[in-house]
């Protein structure tokens, strides 16, 4: 019969310990790894919301996207000269950072679309808000959208926002996708967590 010491037992038990803290962090990152998730912006021309999306010099980041009430305060900011929406109408905001990442200057995208299941597509409409996203402005090489110091960048979310109106059957028909052209006539997709 064999019989083991305390200090040898103890020394089995953390063994065990850091063996099964090791295989469980492989587990993660192997699961990461397998999970097709593309996270390199380079590459990717279909991203999940908060992933990065590169368009020629221009990296998108999609930081939240959120149904806007006209009737909270914070939302107010947001909604600066919009007309209350019709009953089955919603305002939604998408809002981004926009980095050019190459020496010279780029131009922000115009059109935008967000698409639902079935195929239906909302253009952004205009916004006279402070936190709104100049669509179609001239971004230098280096610079940053929203602006350092800017309402925007200061602002709860820290993104510029893209503002639609779209109908109650959107809101069924998720999830849905933003669209972004590229000045190179390619298109990155965005899916919208909603």
């Amino acid at each position: 019969m064999v019989t083991y010491t305390s200090a040898a037992m103890q020394r089995v038990s953390g063994f065990t310990t850091r063996l099964g803290a090791v295989l469980a962090a492989a587990a993660i990152v192997l699961g990461v790894l397998l999970s097709g998730c593309n996270t390199d912006p380079e590459n990717a021309s279909e991203v999940i919301e908060g992933q990065p999306i590169k368009l020629g010099d221009l990296l998108y980041n999609v930081q939240i996207t959120r149904i806007l009430n006209p009737d909270d305060p914070e939302d107010k900011a947001y909604l600066v000269g919009q007309q209350p929406p019709s009953s089955d109408e919603y305002y939604l905001g998408v809002f981004m950072r926009v980095i050019n990442e190459g020496s010279s200057s780029a131009q922000v995208a115009s059109d935008f679309k967000v698409v639902d299941t079935v195929g239906d597509t909302f253009d952004p409409i205009p916004s006279k808000s402070l936190f709104a996203l100049k669509l179609g402005d001239t971004i230098h090489g280096g610079d940053e959208l929203p602006e350092l110091e800017s309402t925007a960048a200061n602002g709860p979310i820290e993104g510029s926002m893209v503002l639609f109106r779209i109908d109650a059957a959107a809101i069924q028909d998720r999830p849905l996708t933003l669209e972004i052209p590229s000045s190179d006539g390619s298109t990155g997709e965005v899916e919208l967590d909603i």
